[in-house]
């Protein structure tokens, strides 16, 4: 084992545990929205709209527990700037989710719960959270002090 793994190993588990919970709020938010408690809720034929309220809901979550634990012991400067790219990288995040919901209900012409969720929040939410790790490492919470900065990088 090397030395960064561990750092690498506590940094990944926390990034999941805050994505799970990101992962409930979407999930639920897109089901509440969709699909209602009948089977269609005040969004049904807006799914990707419902998908967009709920992952900007699931992204508060996924700000908060990856800047102050995930993230946490990064000396990190206030900067407008690196709200700005957090907000572009979490546009192309959404559009990675909604893609392959969109994908799904109007190119192969699948809808319902089971065909939203399982292309929308599971497919959708695993390559959009693996894109976040990735760019959140490096361009939104990086250390600028240098201790710890991209350990899951440059331990490779």
């Amino acid at each position: 084992m090397t030395k960064a793994e561990p750092g690498v190993l506590r940094k990944g588990g926390a990034f999941l545990v805050v994505g799970g919970l990101a992962f409930v709020v979407d999930a639920a938010v897109f089901n509440i929205l969709a699909f209602g408690f009948t089977g269609t809720g005040p969004l049904y034929d807006l799914p990707i709209v419902a998908k967009i309220i709920a992952i900007l809901l699931a992204t508060v979550v996924t700000y908060v527990g990856n800047r102050y634990w995930t993230f946490g012991t990064r000396q990190l400067t206030r900067r407008f700037s690196r709200y700005a790219i957090f907000v572009a990288l979490n546009i192309a995040a959404i559009g990675i989710q909604v893609g392959c919901l969109a994908f799904s209900r109007y190119v192969l012409g699948l809808e319902g719960p089971v065909a939203d969720n399982v292309s929308g929040t599971l497919i959708g939410q695993a390559l959009a959270t693996l894109f976040r790790f990735f760019t959140y490492d490096r361009w939104v919470f990086p250390d600028d002090h240098g201790t710890g900065r991209r350990v899951a990088l440059e331990s490779a």
